[in-house]
């Protein structure tokens, strides 16, 4: 039984082979939907299609695509339609963790910053609300984090370029409400994903980094990876169609604002 409402929906979720995007496919496609991911190395995100498919029961579609390169997302539009018929949800999922200090930055390292988590999400939505359009309405989701509304020292320039993207988060939620079109952020906090097993070593296992972190938080632990899914896919679903323009903080309590 489909419980949200997505079956037959069809789902974007860039930088969907790893982590948070990977368990939100997963779900995504449990739940009826057919989703297509992209990640930047081919055989991988190729790979991880097949295990989501068979992970899900569903339907999960790999294409190597790098959301920096307008080429590779038109590609990565074009290659969904063709497969599944039109577009209902863009999850714009891709991105990495990047925390500095103002003077330890250069601008190669602004630039890549924004082109990866601003101008990606901004590429995705120009192409995929047309097609939103078509279908009567849909959903987008930006990914964030809780430091986009409330920034710390050493959090550049992920701190700015999330702050860019809830608002364009809001901006769109304005723009495309008589299309019927929703717009929503999700504002990460410590939650256990890829980024974190790549920055283990021997002397600090990833149990370890997350047992430092849980002591930040107010509930006591690191959150999963599968919660940050269960949000996405609510607001991916026809149970959330009364939601636009806010951005959801999924943080055990760790921002503090709202």
């Amino acid at each position: 039984m489909f419980k949200l409402g997505l079956e037959g929906k069809v789902a974007i979720i860039t930088g969907g082979s790893d982590g948070l995007g990977r368990a939100s496919a997963v779900l995504l496609a449990a739940e009826g939907a057919k989703v297509a991911i992209c990640g930047r190395r081919a055989a991988h995100v190729e790979q991880a299609a097949a295990d989501l498919s068979a992970a899900s029961g569903g339907t999960v579609l790999g294409i190597q695509a790098d959301v920096t390169r307008l080429a590779d997302c038109e590609r990565l539009v074009a290659s969904t339609v063709e497969a599944f018929g039109g577009l209902d949800i863009l999850v714009n999922n891709a991105g990495a963790s990047a925390a500095s200090r103002l003077q330890d930055l250069d601008d190669a390292a602004w630039q890549a910053d924004f082109d990866l988590k601003i101008m990606g999400a901004v590429r995705m939505c120009r192409l995929a609300i047309p097609l939103l359009r078509a279908r009567g309405g849909g959903s987008i989701i930006n990914a964030s984090i809780g430091g986009g509304k409330a920034p710390r020292a050493g959090q550049l320039p992920t701190s700015l370029s999330r702050a860019a993207g809830l608002n364009l988060t809001k901006s769109l939620s304005d723009e495309l409400a008589a299309d019927n079109i929703r717009v929503n952020a999700v504002c990460i906090g410590l939650l256990k994903s890829a980024q974190w097993d790549r920055r283990a070593t021997a002397d600090a296992p990833v149990e370890t980094l997350y047992a430092n972190m849980a002591s930040r938080i107010p509930l006591g632990r690191v959150g999963e990876a599968e919660e940050y899914a269960d949000l996405i896919a609510f607001l991916a679903s026809d149970r959330s169609t009364y939601i636009t323009g806010t951005a959801v903080n999924i943080d055990g309590g760790l921002c503090a604002t709202l």
